[in-house]
């Protein structure tokens, strides 16, 4: 999807009104991100199995976690998001970006080349994590997690979910979405236990 197309999926699931922004306001607050966006439109080529060139990403400094998660829907899928009740209330805000990761200090910003990360299935999280950053890619993080799924939903699959390692509490606690009751569920598992069906998504870089 192109920056446009993926600026107006926003303005049609309601993040204007989420952001406390009118359509302008919240178009305006993107914008600058669009020349950056075109460049990867002229580059990336169509999107591979399992990967993204690049998705906009809306952060918790704008919008709210919980009010976005019940917007997601799976590829054909009907049936809203939800929060895995193992997230007690309010738990969303106690999880932060990996100190390392540098992700920016803005209310939006583009996560390029994505990947589900699909070759982790069965491996623990915690040993998947190195592997990632030797090659120089990122975990990512809730908000990410939300964004891949908003704008790429063929990307949550059956038997191919994802961790969003990149999003921690100080405890062993990994955030993941998947797939329950047919519909997108952001839930966490931990990071010593290895899933057949949860992979580690990862990115190339993050853009300003």
């Amino acid at each position: 999807m192109t920056f446009g197309q993926q600026v107006d999926r926003l303005v049609e699931l309601g993040y204007p009104s989420l952001a406390g922004l009118g359509e302008k306001g919240f178009r305006d607050t993107l914008e600058p991100l669009r020349d950056t966006a075109t460049t990867l439109d002229e580059v990336s080529g169509d999107d591979e199995p399992g990967r993204a060139a690049y998705v906009l990403v809306v952060t918790r400094a704008l919008v709210d976690p919980y009010d976005t998660v019940p917007l997601l829907r799976l590829a054909n899928g009907r049936r809203p998001g939800v929060v895995d009740r193992n997230h007690a209330p309010g738990d969303l805000a106690t999880y932060d970006p990996l100190d390392d990761l540098a992700v920016p200090d803005a209310p939006a910003y583009l996560l390029v080349d994505v990947d589900r990360g699909e070759e982790f299935l069965g491996v623990r999280p915690e040993e998947a994590l190195p592997v990632i950053r030797s090659r120089g890619r990122t975990p990512l993080t809730i908000d990410e997690g939300i964004a891949v799924v908003t704008q790429v939903p063929r990307l949550l699959d059956k038997n191919r979910c994802f961790m969003l390692s990149g999003s921690r509490r100080g405890d062993r606690r990994v955030p993941a979405m998947w797939i329950s009751e047919r519909a997108p569920k952001l839930g966490w598992c931990w990071d010593g236990n290895p899933h057949t069906w949860l992979g580690v998504a990862s990115a190339g870089s993050r853009r300003t």
